[in-house]
């Protein structure tokens, strides 16, 4: 019996990358990558020469059988997404529930991820959060915000650059533009960038500055004298 590796890589800054992750990476019998040409750059400059084969959200339904095989067949397989840890807005789920499913020891080495160091340098609560990824494109996307409305945990978006703006726009419409947010960019890389503030605050720095690079969203959750407030006029 094989064993299944998530391996986290960099999100920016190639340096981040642990001495385990390099380990298994070049020990494994295959890579399994979002992107092979991402990987590829990666598995280059640390001189690790491997197999390496595509498995994104375009075909993981088609791989993810015959990968779950060859760990039966007691191959060891390193997934490995374009950056950070596999199965965060990434593809991984399903490779991981397919393998624990068969009986396969399934191992998550910790590492490089993006919500986790802009939520720590936030400056919001970051005891109790919820993680809510990439907000629907179109279908689903009003209702999601909506339920989040009186959510009291810090709460975590990933966003576009082309969709930034739009999002935080309809954040502040519905959480109020007083909201606390902090929207961090370029995470460990040369133009990596945190602005604080209320939503409108950071909505107008975003207006005035083209949006570039990948977003984390961090906004604070409704404080509980605001749901006092607003259980009183319900009432």
């Amino acid at each position: 019996m094989g064993t299944l590796y998530l391996v986290p890589t960099p999100v920016g800054n190639l340096e981040d990358i642990t001495a385990r992750a390099l380990r298994v990476l070049r020990e494994a019998d295959i890579v399994v990558a979002e992107d092979t040409r991402t990987t590829g750059i990666l598995l280059r400059h640390f001189d690790i020469h491997n197999t390496l084969q595509a498995h994104h959200k375009y075909n993981e339904h088609e791989t993810v059988k015959a990968l779950v095989l060859r760990l039966l067949q007691g191959e060891t397989v390193a997934l490995a997404s374009d950056a950070g840890t596999p199965g965060i807005s990434d593809p991984g789920f399903l490779l991981a529930r397919e393998a624990i499913r068969a009986g396969v020891e399934v191992v998550a080495l910790p590492g490089a991820t993006a919500f986790v160091p802009a939520l720590v340098s936030s400056g919001l609560p970051c005891d109790r959060f919820c993680f809510e990824g990439f907000l629907p494109p179109k279908k689903g996307r009003q209702a999601r915000l909506e339920a989040l409305r009186e959510e009291q945990r810090t709460m975590v978006f990933y966003e576009s650059p082309r969709r930034v703006v739009r999002t935080l726009e309809e954040l502040a419409r519905v959480l109020g533009q007083d909201r606390q947010a902090s929207v961090a960019r370029e995470i460990s890389k040369v133009h990596e960038e945190c602005v604080r503030g209320t939503l409108e605050e950071v909505l107008l720095h975003f207006r005035e500055q083209e949006p570039r690079g990948e977003f984390v969203i961090v906004v604070g959750g409704q404080p509980k004298e605001r749901l006092k407030q607003t259980s009183i006029k319900e009432q």
